[in-house]
């Protein structure tokens, strides 16, 4: 099993044989295969002996360039104009009570917006929101999420980075 730059998920036979035989459960529509024999054999697999799979396709790389790709998408992104319009660098540095804090948010702020990231960052405090007014619980933080400051603040995880010295460079790599 492979994923491209795109997040793809590209299987061969022995991938889906394998997941079976483990008792994985499979979305065969959304599956592409790594060839196009793969494909034929397995759509005609469905065709003869199963209504009830979808059939596969053939994976084609994506010739956008990845950064053009992440802006379409992040547009496609579901998320109330209320928080389209949030104005979530005066939210975060409102929650700055010293100026360590202060500092460390305007210096991720910056990073964020290098990467082109802060429709994210409003996109995050929309999905924690939503978490919060449904009661549903998530992780208290995970891998190298917990280096940023911001996203402790935005409620993502509950790792305070400045009180571990943890270094937001190892979330934005």
């Amino acid at each position: 099993m492979q994923i491209d730059n795109y997040g793809q998920v590209i299987v061969n036979a022995d991938d889906v044989f394998n997941s079976l035989y483990n008792g994985i459960k499979i979305s065969f529509g959304e599956l592409v295969f790594d060839n196009e024999t793969a494909v034929l054999q397995f759509n005609e697999s469905v065709d003869k002996n199963a209504d009830n799979i979808s059939k596969v396709g053939l994976y084609k790389p994506t010739d956008i360039p990845i950064k053009e790709f992440d802006n379409a998408n992040q547009i496609n992104w579901f998320m109330p104009s209320k928080y389209q319009n949030f104005e979530i660098v005066e939210f975060l540095l409102d929650q700055t009570t010293t100026d360590i804090e202060h500092q460390r948010v305007v210096n991720e702020l910056e990073l964020f917006a290098q990467h082109n990231m802060i429709d994210v960052l409003k996109y995050l405090k929309y999905l924690v929101d939503t978490m919060r007014e449904h009661n549903i619980v998530w992780g208290v933080g995970r891998g190298s999420s917990v280096a940023s400051y911001v996203l402790y603040l935005i409620g993502v995880h509950k790792i305070n980075s400045i009180k571990y010295e943890l270094d937001i460079t190892e979330f934005l790599k």
